[in-house]
Formats: C-alpha cells, sequence, structure tokens
C-alpha cells in the first residue's frame, strides 16, 4: 500500500513539473526592454519618495489648499516628463507617512532636483525621505491605462 501510494505521488509530481515547464512564455521583446530600459531580468533602478508630514504646521487652510494644489501640478508635469511613474496617498499612520513617489531617475540626486519644484515640499508641508528602488521596468506602462478609467481628476 506504501508502495502504491509513493508510486501515486511521485506520478502526480512529474505530471505537475511537466506541466510547468509546458507553460507558454511569452516571447522576450528586445526593442521594448530597450525602449524602457530593462536589465537582464527585466527590472531597472528607480527611486521611492516616502512623503512625510512636514515641520511647517503653521500655514493657514488658505495657503495649504494652495501648496497642495501646487503639489499635484508638480506630479502632472513629473508625468508628462516620465519621470513620476507611481504616486499615492498613504491611510492614516503613526509614523506621520503622507504618500508615497517612484520616480524614473537614475539616482537620488535627480529625485532631488525634481522635488525641488514641489511647492508643498518647499514649504515644508511634506518633507521627503529617498531610497534606491529595484522594480520592473514595465511599470510605467501602466500610467496610459489610468486615464482610460479616471472618471474624475484630483
Amino acid at each position: 500500500m506504501k508502495k502504491l501510494l509513493l508510486l501515486s505521488f511521485l506520478i502526480t509530481a512529474i505530471i505537475g513539473v511537466h506541466a510547468q515547464e509546458k507553460k507558454t512564455k511569452v516571447p522576450y521583446d528586445e526593442t521594448l526592454a530597450k525602449k524602457l530600459g530593462a536589465d537582464d531580468y527585466g527590472m531597472k533602478k528607480y527611486v521611492l519618495v516616502i512623503l512625510k508630514s512636514g515641520p511647517n504646521t503653521t500655514e493657514t487652510k488658505a495657503k495649504t489648499d494652495s501648496l497642495f494644489a501646487g503639489h499635484m501640478a508638480n506630479m502632472g508635469k513629473m508625468v508628462e516628463l516620465q519621470k513620476l511613474v507611481v504616486a499615492g496617498p498613504m491611510g492614516k499612520n503613526d509614523k506621520n507617512y503622507r504618500g508615497i513617489f517612484i520616480l524614473n531617475t537614475k539616482s537620488i540626486e535627480e529625485a532631488k532636483q525634481l522635488l525641488e519644484s514641489d511647492p508643498a515640499i518647499k514649504a515644508k508641508l511634506l518633507e521627503p525621505e529617498l531610497y534606491n528602488w529595484y522594480g520592473s521596468a514595465a511599470l510605467s506602462e501602466y500610467l496610459p491605462f489610468h486615464d482610460k478609467i479616471q472618471k474624475s481628476s484630483f
């Protein structure tokens, strides 16, 4: 009985491995990989920005609203320049994290230069933390689809 059970297990494992090997792989697209700056693994370096609440807590509501409108406009410019790949706010948390960016830049210095034009960062309403990050080079390919599913804009 044990031998039959073992034989059954081995046959199932072999069939499973064989089925995995038969899985069709999408053909490599060298042109797209080069366009996106992908390495051999389909990955590339980015800069991850974590935006935290800044030390400036004394602005009026009208001024804060104006600075955040400029923040959103700056994000739009970075998208147009193909530098901002991912952005979004974070839910309430005990670390004062407000949102994230993933920037398509080669260095933290280049990312800092992009962030210098953000009015909310300049006014110290937001404080950026920057980190090198390694992710899929195809990340930016989702952006054109976002416009197709967005009913309203910020």
